[in-house]
């Protein structure tokens, strides 16, 4: 299963989104409601929690700190949501922010030798070696289920207890030296992370503005 399939799930039915639709629009057929505190709300009212974790290279740990790593994951799939599912994306590696940084480095170089070789570092390597390289990034899904119990049956307590899920996990996998990221601003995290899911070949290209979430709150919310 995709991330796609993992967040969208299976065809979606038309309903009522809580906001207008324009036809043609992506309104019409995203079966996104909102993006709520970093928890996805679904048309047909499925509540999906994602986070990023950073993997760590288990081969070049001793053979004590692989037992316990592997002890202290089974610990938390022990208590994991039943529906959990651990997905990986493959892209390729983004240089954007290497090339940028050599390029202030070579407008702050005196030395025109220094220069040319910065350039020649950034050819070969930012814009070459690099280009061609892939990356992964690693992300565990799940979505609302009944046996977590809310304290109350609102949109409120089910994204606060999903929340909670994600602060349980980010504590077990710590003990696999495994670090869940807390992105400063979520919202606009997972927001990004969609749409770049949906769109695999422009997303690298055409990336979206900051405060984007913000603007489409104004503009197209539906909870406040």
């Amino acid at each position: 299963m995709s991330m796609k399939e993992a967040v969208f799930g299976g065809t979606v039915k038309g309903g009522n989104t809580g906001g207008r639709q324009f036809a043609g629009s992506s309104q019409a057929w995203l079966p996104i409601k909102n993006v709520i505190n970093g928890v996805v709300v679904t048309r047909d009212n499925r509540f999906i929690k994602i986070v990023e974790v950073l993997p760590v290279n288990i081969y070049l740990k001793s053979p004590n700190d692989r037992q316990n790593i592997i002890a202290a994951y089974a610990a938390y799939l022990k208590i994991a949501p039943d529906d959990l599912q651990i997905e990986v994306r493959t892209m390729k590696a983004d240089t954007a922010d290497y090339v940028e940084q050599m390029r202030a480095f070579e407008e702050q170089e005196e030395n025109e030798y220094c220069r040319d070789m910065i350039e020649d570092n950034i050819q070969e390597i930012g814009l070459g070696i690099a280009s061609e390289a892939i990356c992964h990034r690693f992300y565990l899904v799940f979505q609302y289920e009944a046996r977590m119990k809310a304290r109350q049956n609102t949109l409120k307590s089910i994204v606060e207890r999903l929340n909670e899920e994600a602060s349980t996990a980010r504590s077990y996998l710590a003990a696999c030296e495994l670090e869940v990221l807390e992105p400063r601003y979520i919202d606009n995290f997972i927001l990004t992370l969609l749409y770049e899911i949906i769109n695999k070949k422009t997303s690298p290209r055409i990336r979206l503005p900051e405060g984007v979430f913000d603007m489409i709150t104004t503009i197209h919310g539906i909870f406040e």
